[in-house]
């Protein structure tokens, strides 16, 4: 039964489409069904798989997803458009309907089965008119039905009336609706007779809030047993042009770029309406209402009626920024439904279109010269240049770089842009010498960040002279070469020359006499003579002084000059000093320790250390002193550059001890002392060392003799 009532209702929508094809022109494609009759003959049965016609479908656009539906479900319609038995069948009835919808198209055939025996209900029942069996119903039709949204009472109308075929309705059975909009929320809106199946509306409808209903309808006996159905019944709200148009936005904003070709799409206006957008109810057409201000033209601009996109009208020529009255239009926009109709409901919105700036107009030199006066010696900005550019103040094409383009081979000079005011602030980056040069001509071009367009090009109002005028300022004097390194050896006589020093001023365009003075002088070793510049020791130069850092001294001087007011210059003078043979060397350690019993710990090392350098310090010569028979007890055997070995011959009594030592550098001459270092005699017992006896602290013995050995190694490397 159900699949009885889709097929009708599809029949039912495939009338307008009929019509409408009947109503089409000449080459038109009309959606559904291009043959709506189809005869086959009956032939005592239909063999499964078997193709028994083809179909002719087309929905205008591809028959992308088209569903068919046959009022028989032995039959289906496959993808070739065949229609085709699922099984075998011996009574197909007389009339098969085929039902075809997709998104384009919705629309009903019929197929006459010629000399096709009538359907017996008792043999369907008994199943012997097709092979597998499956009973069947009398067919319960619920036809479409469309109410028009927005209806005034009276309440209820009937909008239609469902059917029994064959049209037998007993008494005891009645009809019912069920779904969504009857027994469901919203309950109550549609209400069927139960004995003669008229269906009604009873209340006014909104096509915006639910557009179509889907409702089943079926027949119950006495008991409320379902006896045929349920048969969807569809409801669709026919729309009314109660939605004016609504723009997405209340205000639009959009660019034009000035010079822009007549035609050139600025932006576009979309609004919407909630009416059905298959009736002229939701078709829109855009007009422009007014534009402000009107000038050089009320109609600069065009909207197109059906896409609402705004282009411009207006000649480039006269799309010029610069000389519009205003930078900004606003246009009033207006959406009328009814295709534009004098009766469509209307909806408005603003438009503002902003004309943006290109690079048309040159920037230009508000003088063609400019003048700088600045201190020879000085930096930083000495002059600003201003410059005047109609183009838009927030572009690369109003912004401007400035350059030096002749007069500064030194590149001396550098402009930076004021980003503010456009001005180039032209700065001193290389002090200037007045002595050299005392006027420069320079040559400077401006260029926007943007390049221009191309039929606009800089001309000579974009380039400017400068003339920089550099005044003479007393400058000290200046020390030749700085620092002066210089080299003397130490222990030099008191007023010996160390160095001449060498200044010159300038300004050798006035005559100025230079007069010299030590600034610093840390160890207080140095004179200088004040007019010639010669400096002299007052002291003896010492090498090891803690004034002097990796050999060399270091002294500073001034040189002053008569000038109004005078000026001063500093130098520096550096004395390398060489050294001298003029410090003897020391043993170290001056305490050592041995056991009394000469089987342990019976040596220890020591080392020369000198003050002076090579080769006038090591390698040094360690030997014991002169005294008589101090052999006998010790030997000193040098092991190494720097240090010797001192071994006890025999067991000493635990006591101190001095034993005089002799170490001489390698000096020509060489320097020697005469050292005594104690030697502590101590009692070692479990590697213990017990020096209490000769006053000395106590002390491992292991840590004695790996230390020892340690030293050993190292002074063998």
């Amino acid at each position: 039964m159900e699949m009885g009532f889709h097929i009708f209702v599809a029949f039912l929508a495939s009338q307008a489409v009929w019509v409408g094809a009947e109503e089409a022109g000449p080459g038109e494609c009309v959606p559904g069904f291009q043959v709506k009759k189809y005869q086959v003959e009956y032939n005592g049965g239909f063999q499964k798989d078997q193709p028994l016609l083809q179909v002719l479908f087309d929905d205008c656009a591809g028959n992308e997803d088209v569903a068919f539906e046959v009022s028989n479900p032995d039959f289906l319609i496959d993808e070739n458009l065949n229609l085709v038995p699922q099984r075998n069948v011996l009574n197909s009835g007389a009339v098969l309907f085929i039902h075809g919808l997709n998104q384009h198209a919705d629309d009903m055939a019929q197929v006459d089965v010629l000399g096709a025996p009538a359907r017996s209900p008792l043999r369907e029942v008994l199943g012997v008119d097709r092979v597998p069996t499956s009973r069947l119903r009398r067919s319960l039709l619920a036809p479409p039905m469309f109410v028009i949204e927005n209806q005034r009472s009276p309440f209820p109308r009937i909008m239609g009336k469902s059917h029994v075929i064959p049209n037998d309705l007993s008494s005891d059975r009645t009809f019912r609706l069920t779904g969504i909009g009857a027994d469901e929320d919203p309950v109550g809106v549609f209400s069927i007779n139960r004995y003669t199946g008229e269906v009604s509306v009873s209340r006014s409808l909104d096509r915006e809030v639910i557009p179509a209903y889907q409702l089943q309808v079926s027949t119950v006996d006495m008991s409320g047993r379902l006896v045929e159905g349920p048969a969807l019944l569809e409801i669709s709200v026919i729309d009314q042009n109660d939605n004016r148009p609504i723009f997405r936005e209340l205000r639009y904003s959009g660019e034009v770029l000035e010079g822009s070709p007549t035609g050139t799409t600025v932006m576009t206006m979309t609004a919407v309406d909630a009416d059905d957008p298959s009736t002229d109810n939701a078709v829109l057409r855009y007009n422009i209402l007014s534009q402000s201000p009107n000038k050089p033209s009320p109609n600069m601009f065009y909207i197109d009626p059906e896409r609402g996109q705004i282009v411009t009208v207006i000649s480039p020529s006269l799309l010029d920024r610069e000389t519009l009255p205003t930078t900004t239009y606003e246009l009033e926009i207006e959406a009328k439904d009814m295709a534009g109709s004098d009766v469509g409901l209307k909806g408005t919105a603003t438009a503002t279109i902003t004309i943006t700036d290109r690079n048309d107009h040159a920037p230009e030199f508000t003088h063609s010269l400019f003048q700088a006066t600045v201190d020879e010696g000085s930096n930083g900005v000495v002059v600003n240049l201003t410059v005047d550019d109609r183009d838009d103040p927030a572009t690369g094409a109003w912004r401007v770089v400035y350059s030096i383009i002749n007069g500064d081979p030194n590149q001396s000079f550098a402009i930076t842009t004021n980003l503010d005011n456009n001005e180039g602030m032209l700065s001193v980056i290389k002090p200037l010498d007045y002595e050299s040069t005392a006027f420069h001509t320079l040559l400077i071009k401006v260029e926007n960040e943007e390049a221009l367009v191309p039929d606009v090009g800089y001309g000579s109002s974009s380039t400017a002279t400068v003339h920089v005028t550099v005044q003479d300022v007393n400058e000290g004097p200046v020390f030749y070469p700085d620092p002066m390194v210089v080299t003397k050896e130490e222990n030099i006589s008191v007023g010996s020359f160390v160095a001449m020093l060498n200044a010159t001023d300038p300004d050798y365009l006035q005559s100025q006499s230079i007069r010299f003075a030590i600034l610093r002088d840390p160890a207080g070793w140095l004179s200088v003579n004040p007019v010639r510049g010669s400096v002299n020791t007052t002291a003896v130069l010492d090498r090891e002084s803690p004034y002097v850092h990796n050999n060399q001294y270091t002294a500073v001087f001034m040189a002053s000059d008569n000038g109004d007011p005078p000026a001063t210059g500093t130098g520096t003078l550096v004395i390398t000093l060489e050294d001298v043979n003029d410090n003897a060397p020391y043993v170290y350690p001056s305490v050592v320790r041995v056991c009394e019993d000469a089987k342990e710990v019976n040596m220890f090392m020591v080392g020369g250390r000198d003050k002076d350098i090579y080769p006038n310090g090591e390698p040094f010569k360690i030997e014991l002193g002169k005294q008589s028979g101090l052999d006998k007890t010790w030997r000193a055997v040098r092991v190494n550059n720097t240090h010797s070995q001192v071994t006890l011959l025999h067991g000493l009594k635990r006591a101190n001890y001095q034993l005089p030592l002799v170490v001489a550098d390698s000096g020509v001459p060489s320097l020697s002392s005469n050292t005594e270092i104690k030697v502590q005699v101590c009692t070692c017992k479990k590697h213990r060392m017990d020096c209490n006896a000769a006053g000395s602290l106590r002390s491992g013995l292991l840590p004695l003799l790996a230390a020892a050995a340690m030293l050993l190694s190292t002074l063998c490397l």
